[in-house]
């Protein structure tokens, strides 16, 4: 049986550092049947320097002029609120995972709170020194690869196995870092690129505006689909624009479950319910008139119509030319 795909709710920062509205956020995930509810945690003084500048789409969704170090402490959440925040997760029965950014919420993520999984996040692909802190984990690895060209993830994958990950346990993501993603600019098919080059399972990262892409990556094969949502797109924040409102995350983890179930097993043949209509839908030789005893089929007396529960017309030609054993009415089956 084909593994279920795997549907990572990306809440990230869009809790606005509020413990409160982060368990609101997982409430929405779990209700929406999305089996993990993902945010980020990390320290914002050792991941941007001080006069770091904010990404176009921050500043065009925040509408303000601050750094980046001042925009990401608002979006912080405590070791202690994330610890709080597990257990929440543990009660209403979702996987709570979280991105590390650096070193210390990496060692707190796995040691201490002890998630099934580190997800590597798009910023940090070419972070060798952080790419090697995690591999020693010895945790399964999700690697998200916006921004990134084949070369680089190759550099990223082997960074990780020559330090300590099982190969096995990787989980390549096709992503396309900006908020929203036009459709113009997915690039869908490069999923498959990465599939066919690393022979690793892939999956898909998504911020385009709806639900189609990431049931369409579902459709070519993804094993993993991480998307945002959000409580209410107008909050502010820098990701709120770019996710799903709680409706339409529900909508997107019900399609993604009914392609799912659609995508089979990849063998042609009948299903139980067509094995049902074959006798129905298909056809027989039948007389196209009446014929007697001893008369000769032919291609005038002969024609082909439903039901299919007599010779099938593939034996046309085999047909055509015997004599009848008996006399036969006008579409009686031969």
């Amino acid at each position: 049986m084909k593994q279920k795909v795997f549907v990572i709710a990306e809440a990230g920062v869009n809790h606005n550092g509020s413990l409160d509205l982060a368990k609101k956020l997982a409430d929405v995930a779990a209700e929406a049947q999305a089996d993990a509810v993902k945010f980020q945690t990390f320290k914002a003084e050792k991941i941007v320097s001080k006069n770091t500048k904010m990404a176009s789409y921050q500043i065009e969704n925040l509408k303000t002029d601050e750094s980046q170090l001042e925009m990401l402490k608002k979006l912080e959440l405590s070791y202690t609120d994330f610890k709080e925040l597990k257990e929440y997760c543990n009660e209403i029965d979702i996987m709570f995972l979280s991105t590390p950014d650096e070193k210390e919420s990496l060692d707190f993520l796995a040691d201490d709170l002890n998630v099934p999984l580190i997800k590597i996040g798009s910023s940090e692909l070419t972070n060798l020194p952080y790419l090697r802190c995690i591999a020693q984990k010895n945790k399964p690895i999700i690697l998200s690869t916006g921004m990134a060209n084949l070369g680089e993830v190759e550099s990223a994958i082997d960074v990780l196995v020559n330090s300590g990950a099982i190969r096995e346990n990787l989980t390549i993501l096709h992503c396309t870092t900006n908020y929203p993603c036009t459709y113009e600019e997915v690039n869908l098919n490069a999923m498959l690129t990465l599939k066919k080059a690393f022979k690793l399972p892939v999956g898909y990262s998504d911020h385009t505006p709806g639900i189609e892409v990431p049931v369409a990556a579902v459709a070519l094969g993804a094993t993993v689909i991480e998307k945002h949502f959000t409580l209410d797109k107008n909050m502010a924040g820098p990701d709120h624009r770019a996710s799903l409102e709680p409706d339409a995350l529900k909508a997107m983890v019900s399609a993604i479950r009914n392609i799912e179930q659609a995508m089979g097993d990849g063998i042609k043949k009948a299903s139980p319910s067509e094995l049902k209509n074959k006798p129905i839908a298909r056809k027989s030789i039948v007389a196209a008139c009446d014929i007697r005893k001893d008369e000769p089929f032919t291609e005038k007396n002969l024609t082909v119509k439903r039901p299919g529960t007599g010779i099938s017309p593939m034996q046309w030609d085999e047909v055509i030319g015997q004599r009848a054993s008996k006399d036969y009415q006008q579409d009686e089956l031969i």
